[in-house]
């Protein structure tokens, strides 16, 4: 899968409304926040990472039990790497559908393991852990997850108001140098 290039339309939509909204209505003007949150909108926009994590028959895992199954499992070469990816993985996740499609929650937790998963919770906790295992000169830096955890609630509000503000984007207003499809 190819990365959608850095002056592509679809990031700069994604960055210009993430900066509007955090910086203007959410009080939280943090570049490095800013960028993240754009970055996590864009790459998400495919399904192959928005459902990065997979068991070991290679099945795509969209259930955070089901990761949060996965990121336990003792194995004897465990990576710090491993863990900190697995754990941005499902805090990235549960701050993408509690922030953006919360009702999508409610709708498809009916008949799966995540009926009882506090979205919230795991998605503060997972950063926490990330926080703890990424160190300050690691790209991100372990504060950006700290500031993630502790400040969820804030993402998820500001994330809802992107969602609230791309319902109303015109197609036509966005001048996309090209097709938006990459």
């Amino acid at each position: 899968m190819q990365a959608i290039p850095e002056h592509h339309a679809l990031r700069r939509l994604f960055a210009g409304m993430i900066e509007q909204v955090f910086c203007i209505e959410v009080g939280m003007c943090d570049p490095a926040l800013t960028t993240y949150l754009a970055n996590l909108l864009v790459d998400f926009t495919h399904v192959d990472r928005l459902n990065a994590i997979r068991n070991a028959q290679g099945k795509r895992l969209d259930q955070i039990a089901m990761m949060l199954t996965v990121a336990s499992e003792e194995r004897p070469a465990s990576s710090v790497e491993r863990d900190r990816m697995m754990y941005r993985h499902i805090g990235d996740y549960t701050l993408f559908w509690a922030g953006l499609y919360p009702e999508h929650l409610k709708r498809a937790s009916r008949d799966r393991s995540d009926v009882l998963l506090d979205y919230v919770s795991q998605g503060k906790r997972s950063y926490a852990i990330v926080s703890e295992l990424a160190g300050e000169n690691d790209a991100p830096p372990s504060s950006l997850f700290r500031h993630l955890s502790q400040d969820f609630e804030f993402c998820l509000h500001g994330l809802g108001l992107v969602r609230r503000d791309l319902t109303s984007v015109d197609a036509s207003d966005v001048d996309s140098g090209g097709e938006l499809i990459y």
